[in-house]
């Protein structure tokens, strides 16, 4: 009989599992006085929140994916609980990168829980997607009573410094927003990275970087004329207010005007009525 049929280490071994990053953070919110304070708080794997000292009643707190980005299979699901009355901002320690994939997609979950009265900004610094990178992200948002609430996704394809386009990026991005189970806003973008996406007058129209900002508040239509007062009528950008509901889209060619133009309008809609700290360093 050949050595080889005998001997375990000529045979054929099956390829190692690649090692893939889970992460899981949960907060939730209390009322002291007037004051927002943490009631409930939960990190596992590469998600990690921390809480810098607040400046006025609302409670900030920085998600963190300690991993250095993502990559196929890497799953990341973030919660937070708003409790009735309080204030709350999340944002993150910095854009969140996603490298090609091999296989499966990167994942990002988001479910959001706001009690009557509560205000949450969801203000995550960009994503940044690499060539042939492949996410899936999910944001699901549930309103009490008049909760209010405003959400920003920011999203560049490639690394402007680096020349790079990532003309083969995937996205799947998908948003609910529901108060009191009732649907109040429901949206899907998809690229393929068919080149079509990308330079079609009205997709993407050649940018690299785009946006949506999204407030849901009683005041949307006021909140529209302020914000179409600040918007430069030279950007790639269009507003609209129906009901509660006001939605900004924008795009640009780099993520560093994408940002400029953005700020003014996070400002003008945040609950604080300003960027969170970690967007001006």
């Amino acid at each position: 009989m050949p050595a080889s049929a005998t001997n375990p280490a000529s045979m054929p071994q099956a390829p190692a599992p690649m090692q893939r990053s889970r992460g899981t953070g949960r907060l939730g919110t209390k009322l002291r006085g007037e004051k927002t304070c943490l009631d409930t708080f939960f990190q596992e794997g590469c998600a990690k929140i921390r809480l810098p000292r607040a400046r006025d009643r609302a409670l900030e707190a920085v998600l963190i994916n300690t991993s250095g980005g993502l990559a196929g299979g890497d799953r990341v699901h973030w919660q937070a609980d708003a409790a009735p009355g309080t204030r709350l901002v999340l944002t993150t320690q910095a854009c969140e990168r996603v490298y090609r994939t091999t296989d499966e997609p990167a994942h990002i979950k988001t479910v959001l829980k706001l009690g009557a009265g509560a205000h949450v900004d969801w203000l995550p610094q960009e994503t940044i997607l690499f060539e042939e990178s492949h996410l899936e992200r999910t944001l699901a948002v549930e309103l009490a009573g008049d909760a209010t609430f405003t959400a920003v996704e920011a999203v560049l394809l490639g690394r402007e410094a680096m020349g790079e386009a990532a003309r083969a990026a995937r996205l799947t991005d998908r948003w609910r927003i529901h108060r009191d189970g009732r649907l109040v806003h429901a949206e899907a973008t998809r690229l393929t990275g068919a080149d079509f996406e990308r330079d079609g007058l009205s997709l993407l129209a050649g940018h690299n970087a785009f946006a949506t900002l999204i407030a849901i508040a009683p005041d949307a239509q006021e909140k529209l004329r302020a914000l179409r007062a600040r918007l430069d009528p030279g950007l790639a950008a269009a507003a609209s207010a129906m009901g509660e509901r006001l939605v900004l889209r924008m795009l640009a060619p780099s993520g560093l005007a994408l940002r400029r133009a953005l700020a003014p309008a996070i400002a003008l809609l945040s609950g604080a009525g300003a960027l969170p700290r970690l967007w001006t360093m």
